[in-house]
């Protein structure tokens, strides 16, 4: 076993022989080890896991996956990933061998999550239950798709928990233009509220937008990143999806009003942000609006929903609207079928006046 004792500090170093994907033969030192045992386990797991081998344990299997897909995904989208593989996945699955797990123990920790209880006896939401098994089941997935595991036993066991879709709540035009009379002695809070109602636009789209992103000769925004805050530091990332990339049309007011508030901000570069605020600002504006115009406390991302309320009623179609929101448009049929116009009775009197002559 390549692994030696340090005289200088008591410490254990190893001294590990691997084959590359290259082919080619290299070495690899690794420092630091309190004892030799440590120092062993630590070769032992390389050399499982530089041999794809599944004999390793589900801690170490976790490494392989995080290298394999941590740059291909947003970084806001692995650290979620993160966060449940340390929380939720390692402590009951951590040191057993991933090629030994079957449904038995998939079964066992789905009946430990279920059982779960918070400081007021509240269970996981069935939402998070669905997300958190279907990561487990991602890096079963990932070792079968790339590492030769016979079959995924997450996904034999069966998911737990479901998915649920919050109430949408909206406002009508009237409601918004309470609301936003109310917003209108804080420029910066009225301008950014406009832009969320008459455009649909998502909060983190909201936050990335800079001077650069207006052509106020077309009267158009165009929508291509979105801002996040992570540890600490704010980072602007591509936006959600691909059809979140887009330009859109503004009503000739907000055009005026757009160009308003550019103008107040003195020094502003072409590429700066032009609404700098943070979330929890316009969280406790919008508390603070609501509450003064007399009208129900909606979500920041409700106002998209209204603007595209606003849009069914106006007689769009689904297809219309997607391109304008940045939505597939099978999504905006699903998910707002109840609010389009109903064709059954016109389809009922088309077939009637057809069926007419044949009686």
């Amino acid at each position: 076993m390549p692994v030696f004792k340090n005289e200088g500090n008591g410490t254990w170093y190893v001294m590990a022989r691997y084959v590359n994907w290259k082919g080619e033969r290299k070495q690899k030192c690794k420092r630091g080890f309190a004892t030799k045992r440590e120092a062993q386990e630590w070769e032992r797991k390389f050399q499982l896991q530089n041999s794809a081998d599944l004999d390793m344990d589900v801690e170490a299997f976790t490494e392989l996956y995080a290298n394999d897909v941590k740059n291909r995904l947003k970084e806001n989208t692995w650290l979620t990933k993160e966060h449940i593989i340390r929380t939720k996945i390692l402590p009951f699955f951590g040191k057993m061998k991933i090629s030994e797990i079957g449904t038995k123990e998939i079964i066992a920790w789905q009946n430990e999550l279920l059982a779960y209880r918070d400081e007021k006896r509240n269970p996981y939401s069935q939402t998070y239950l669905k997300t958190v098994h279907n990561q487990l089941s991602a890096i079963f997935n990932h070792a079968v798709r790339y590492y030769d595991l016979r079959s995924n036993p997450a996904a034999k066991a069966g998911n737990m928990g479901s998915e649920e879709h919050k109430e949408m709540l909206f406002w009508t035009k009237e409601e918004y233009k309470k609301f936003a009379d109310e917003m209108m002695d804080k420029p910066v809070s009225y301008y950014a509220f406009q832009m969320l109602y008459w455009c649909g636009i998502r909060e983190g789209e909201l936050l990335a937008l800079t001077a650069a992103d207006f052509n106020f000769d077309k009267e158009t925004v165009t929508i291509n990143k979105s801002y996040q805050r992570l540890h600490g530091e704010d980072v602007i990332t591509s936006p959600k999806t691909k059809k979140s990339n887009r330009t859109i049309k503004m009503p000739k007011f907000l055009c005026e009003e757009m160009q308003e508030y550019i103008g107040m901000l003195y020094g502003l570069k072409k590429k700066d942000r032009i609404f700098t605020v943070t979330k929890s600002y316009l969280h406790h504006e919008m508390d603070r609006g609501a509450k003064a115009a007399r009208v129900k406390r909606i979500r920041i991302h409700d106002l998209r929903h209204s603007h595209i309320s606003l849009l069914i009623d106006m007689g769009f179609s689904a297809v219309a609207i997607a391109d304008r929101v940045g939505h597939e448009s099978i999504e905006i049929t699903y998910r707002y079928a109840h609010l389009f116009p109903s064709k059954q009775t016109e389809m009922a009197d088309r077939l009637d006046d057809l069926g007419k002559g044949d009686f």
